[in-house]
């Protein structure tokens, strides 16, 4: 699932280059039995399959990713975490490392979010099949945020939810290019009058507030 996403553009460039680094672990290869089991069903009843902790605990081993880590966190990914803002990755951006732990089927056994993670991590109010995509969200969000991921760091200054107190966040204002007119669609004449002052004004005037 992650090899066109790592393997491409912007993600694909800083990994070569060394910027960012990541690494894939499968959970099924710390599984003990013949049939690499990595879910059971749940106790107590009810549908679906619950991941198991022991081969999520074993992965985390090799790994040394342990909870409450200096300058690291282990993070599970699930419907019932914190949401995940532009502030959270920020904050990401400038450990160490950072795990994240896909959940998959019904959900994964408790003790990993107690005992294991730091902390839960939503991407929105919705479910998914697995962490996969919630993790490449995250990976994604985090990385541009490493200086050298991005070719103009200016890049990030006037982007949406940049502001550095997470109350006054917003969205960027919106943009245009060639050509000044398609279909009868215009580029408002302000942002083609050279005039950078009144250009500054009508940008800050269309960024709208979260």
């Amino acid at each position: 699932m992650f090899s066109g996403f790592l393997g491409e553009t912007m993600m694909k460039r800083g990994i070569e280059a060394g910027v960012v680094k990541v690494r894939l672990v499968d959970i099924r290869d710390y599984a003990t039995d013949k049939h690499k089991t990595t879910d059971d069903t749940p106790y107590g009843g009810g549908p679906g399959m619950v991941m198991k902790v022991e081969p999520m605990y074993r992965a985390l081993e090799t790994l040394k990713a342990v909870k409450g880590q200096r300058d690291s966190r282990v993070v599970l990914l699930s419907p019932r975490g914190k949401p995940f803002t532009q502030e959270r990755a920020e904050r990401y951006a400038k450990l160490e490392s950072l795990t994240l732990i896909c959940g998959r089927y019904e959900g994964v056994d408790q003790r990993v979010a107690d005992h294991l993670a730091d902390e839960e991590l939503s991407i929105g109010p919705y479910v998914l099949s697995g962490g996969e995509v919630a993790a490449m969200v995250v990976i994604e969000t985090v990385a541009r945020l490493v200086p050298g991921f991005l070719g103009n760091p200016e890049s990030l200054r006037e982007e949406s939810f940049a502001a550095a107190d997470a109350s006054a966040s917003f969205v960027e204002y919106p943009q245009y290019t060639k050509p000044a007119e398609f279909q009868g669609w215009k580029v408002p004449d302000v942002l083609l009058s050279g005039d950078h002052a009144e250009i500054e004004r009508r940008r800050k005037k269309h960024s709208r507030a979260v």
